[in-house]
């Protein structure tokens, strides 16, 4: 069956010492995964979960009880005062647009304090030109880059005390950066301090790929707002689009009324009949993040072996599901994604190639194959096209299907 697969002995031994490495690190991803599906079961009892809630609604959406139900389970899980789970968010990006167009006002500073955000929120902030973004409606930004993978506390708490700052935001996945995924810890470090010196300004985390790698999520530990989508860890696999707002619930309604309109808010937005899969990702959300964790270890410690640079370390602690693979030429770098899609289950004939995609500045190779379009938790691997030439692997619904594929790009 491997050699059918076209995997190597040398890979399968490799592996089988890998393994061997590896061990104690999954019984530490095995041990949060049972935790965070604890917080997920008593969510779904708490609110009654049954199976009128998996019934949609057509047309305006109004009294839709399992786009409620649902709204009312993540606010449960993430300890927020309200949630916007919707079908209408079409990424990640859009939410976070969304949020930042709903709680901004002209004159208003935006503050990212983890450097500059993912490529795609260029033109939604203004630092690429667009006569759509924050900027051109006379929101000010600001950037404070982090320092040795860590907040620069001291160019925060001086720029706080001058003031004139509405939001602070947060991004804790590296992006296509090749800085470090920032950890829940750092978080709360940087929330307490912001809020000491300005209790008033808002702050809101960019929690996609990282939503149940650890314990705790963002307003657990202070944040007023945090954003992902359901087609990476949450929706676990199985939703087949949407996003996530969760937060203060005067926030969480003016990001409504933004997706929506004034005075509509959450009251509408139908389900479209997806609240079923919706509900079901997030159940298996626990599992699948950590098999998406265990396929990125296993990755890492295996390419490291074979003298590639990777971060983190199959050993390190992770705050996210992306692994990074630094090759230093380009064609090695496209060869390794043409590896990934080949091994896909979907699309398997393909070969990705560099492209002008939408909202990136760099050409981008993007592998995937997988059941939903740009879905990050089937295993994904993408990169720009620019120095050092670092792939950013993420995902993987089971750990064997993970592993093979790891098999094959190698």
């Amino acid at each position: 069956m491997y050699e059918t697969f076209g995997i190597k002995k040398e890979v399968i031994d490799l592996s089988k010492n890998i393994e061997n490495d590896i061990n104690l690190c999954f019984k530490k991803v095995d041990e949060i995964a049972e935790y965070n599906s604890l917080k997920v079961l008593m969510a779904f009892q708490k609110y009654n979960l049954s199976e009128m809630h998996f019934n949609g609604t057509t047309g305006y959406g109004y009294g839709d009880i399992g786009r409620d139900t649902i709204e009312n389970i993540y606010a449960e899980i993430f300890k927020s005062e309200d949630a916007l789970v919707r079908t209408q968010f079409i990424s990640g990006t859009h939410a976070l647009s969304t949020a930042l167009f709903g709680v901004l006002r002209p004159g208003d500073t935006l503050v990212s304090i983890s450097g500059k955000p993912y490529d795609t929120l260029d033109e939604v902030i203004g630092i690429k030109e667009n006569n759509s973004s924050l900027k051109s409606f006379g929101i000010n930004y600001e950037e404070i880059d982090l320092v040795n993978d860590d907040f620069d506390y001291k160019s925060i708490e001086e720029r706080l005390k001058k003031g004139n700052i509405k939001l602070i935001e947060i991004q804790r996945s590296r992006g296509y950066s090749s800085r470090k995924s920032i950890d829940i810890e750092k978080v709360e470090k940087v929330i307490k301090l912001i809020k000491e010196i300005d209790k008033d300004v808002i702050v809101m985390i960019d929690n996609c790929y990282c939503e149940f790698v650890g314990k705790k999520e963002p307003i657990e530990v202070g944040a007023d707002i945090a954003v992902g989508s359901l087609i990476k860890n949450l929706g676990g696999g199985i939703a087949p689009n949407g996003a996530y707002i969760v937060g203060r619930k005067d926030l969480v309604e003016l990001a409504s009324e933004r997706l929506t309109a004034p005075g509509l808010g959450k009251e509408v937005g139908p389900s479209l009949g997806i609240n079923k899969q919706i509900l079901q990702g997030l159940f298996f959300a626990p599992q699948v993040v950590a098999n998406s964790i265990k396929t990125a270890i296993f990755t890492s410690r295996m390419l490291e072996k074979l003298g590639y640079n990777v971060e983190p370390k199959y050993n390190d602690k992770r705050a996210d599901i992306v692994q990074t693979i630094q090759f230093g030429d380009p064609n090695k770098l496209i060869k390794f994604c043409q590896g990934i899609q080949a091994a896909s289950p979907i699309d398997s004939s393909s070969i990705p190639e560099p492209w002008d995609m939408p909202g990136y500045t760099d050409k981008v190779i993007m592998a995937a194959g997988a059941f939903t379009q740009g879905s990050s938790i089937e295993l994904s691997c993408d990169a720009p096209i620019r120095p050092p030439y670092t792939a950013f692997l993420q995902g993987g619904l089971t750990y064997e299907y993970g592993k093979l594929r790891s098999y094959e790009s190698n």
